[in-house]
């Protein structure tokens, strides 16, 4: 199987979260940064998934695998249209705001505009009816998780779903407008990247929340029990990290299901991903041939035991659907010969990460030399330190290994990592926004294991140093990543 057209030219990214622009949101500040990685020869944007979070703010763990997160829209472009009257709009929480923005929108909006609205709720219905109203009743119920509402709203008795509709019904309206705005906002800003030469490059998780859209939409295609309590959670195994492995909770698939429907759930969840993005990440794909699957009653990872899961088949109902697959594996970790083999039987680059590269020996993967071009080469992650960072804290048999493989170069760090990524054979490199900023560990994105102060970090223009498109372009044409129009 060839790879995705995406892969057929030598690219560089930048990872960057939409919540870390100066503004937060799909405002100028998203534009500008378009700007800025077309000055720098840079054709990948990549960020973190879209949806919304819960009151953590881990994009990982999302209210809707579909819907988008409403507090990326930017007010300050909504107030630019024609049929909003902007004095009134001077504030506030965003979502009192975009109420009232949905009142001029009803009342002043023109006709073919309003068409466009009803279209999009038409053509998202298929997942947008039962998100709007999932997000209504879990305001009615304080936040509280679906499976801990009444039993009728748990488990969908049409009688108590059909009076939240008649009562709430504007209250829906509203919220079916708000992602009316985030998907006209996102696909403003697609054009506008990809009319640049930039493709946008998602995230997607391979599990979705418990206390989720989707979960309470379709319980039948998880593993629960009669209340909507999980059966199994998913997780990883104890390892050289942790002697308790990690139980992150996500209710597993029942892939039978799945299986009966011919994937369904997955071609529509694939069907809004590929609406938003070029290319898309897949958080980890190892689970798409085993995952490990842990007892809802064990408080660790430690009673888990690996289960197979139908990723072949997955990925083959998918082609019958979708002309390409443009997906990454996120195949970090410990991997078997299957995983391998799975991803390369689709043509799905893996991932390779320069920060663990060093202080072993000429055999780990991840050293250049082993590279592929069937990859993409990070400086670091998300969940990893910022490269400057990850040297500080490096102990000198690694800062020797590092310094000895590269040849003693006297240039810095980050750049010199930087510029061994781009060097690589990987087809994609990708850098993230802090080490093209040459910032420390304050900078940060996220702590894995830990909850506090995570997905906050935000740059400011003036941290981009006057020459950093232009070294970064001529770095893009010295190592054959520059795209040619």
């Amino acid at each position: 199987m060839e790879q995705a057209h995406i892969f057929c030219q030598r690219r560089s990214g930048v990872l960057l979260h939409v919540t870390s622009l100066p503004s937060g949101n799909l405002g100028k500040d998203a534009y500008r940064f378009v700007d800025f990685l077309q000055q720098a020869g840079v054709t990948v944007w990549q960020m973190l998934p879209l949806g919304p979070t819960h009151s953590d703010g881990s994009p990982y763990q999302c209210l809707s695998a579909h819907a988008g997160n409403t507090r990326l829209i930017s007010l300050e472009k909504i107030r630019q249209q024609p049929w909003c009257q902007s004095e009134e709009l001077s504030g506030g929480k965003i979502a009192a705001q975009i109420a009232l923005a949905y009142r001029h929108f009803t009342t002043y909006a023109a006709d073919d505009l309003k068409n466009a609205f009803a279209k999009f709720c038409a053509d998202e219905s298929y997942w947008l009816d039962d998100y709007v109203l999932f997000r209504e009743i879990r305001q009615l119920q304080h936040s509280t998780a679906w499976f801990d509402w009444p039993a009728p709203l748990r488990d969908r008795q049409e009688p108590a779903l059909v009076e939240i509709r008649k009562q709430r019904s504007e209250s829906l309206n509203i919220r079916r407008f708000e992602q009316f705005m985030f998907f006209s906002q996102w696909q403003a800003l697609k054009t506008y990247a990809n009319q640049r030469g930039v493709k946008l490059f998602g995230d997607m998780p391979i599990f979705v929340a418990h206390d989720s859209a989707d979960v309470w939409a379709e319980p039948k295609l998880f593993t629960l029990d009669a209340t909507g309590e999980p059966e199994k959670v998913a997780g990883v195994p104890p390892d050289y990290f942790s002697e308790t492995g990690q139980r992150w909770g996500n209710p597993l698939y029942h892939w039978q299901t799945h299986i009966d429907s011919n994937f369904d759930w997955w071609q529509r969840r694939l069907q809004t991903q590929l609406k938003l993005f070029d290319l898309i990440r897949i958080d980890h794909f190892r689970g798409f041939e085993s995952c490990w699957e842990i007892p809802a009653s064990c408080e660790t990872a430690i009673e888990g035991q690996w289960a197979k899961a139908p990723g072949e088949q997955l990925f083959n109902a998918l082609l019958e659907r979708f002309d390409e697959l443009p997906l990454v594996a996120e195949d970090l970790g410990i991997i078997t010969d299957e995983v391998n083999a799975l991803r390369e039987k689709f043509a799905m680059p893996g991932m390779k990460i320069l920060q663990f590269a060093f202080g072993g020996d000429a055999t780990n993967p991840y050293l250049p030399h082993q590279h592929t071009t069937d990859s993409v080469t990070y400086t670091g992650t998300h969940d990893n330190n910022t490269t400057l960072g990850w040297y500080q804290t490096l102990d000198d048999g690694a800062k020797h290994h590092l310094h000895a493989y590269v040849g003693h170069s006297d240039e810095g760090m980050p750049w010199l990592l930087n510029r061994m990524a781009l060097m690589s054979v990987s087809s994609l490199a990708v850098l993230p926004m802090q080490d093209v900023l040459a910032l420390d560990g304050a900078h940060r994105m996220n702590v894995p294991g830990t909850t506090e102060d995570n997905w906050r970090w935000r740059f400011q223009w003036d941290m981009l140093p006057p020459d950093c498109a232009q070294v970064l372009r001529d770095m893009n044409a010295l190592y054959g990543r520059l795209v040619a129009d």
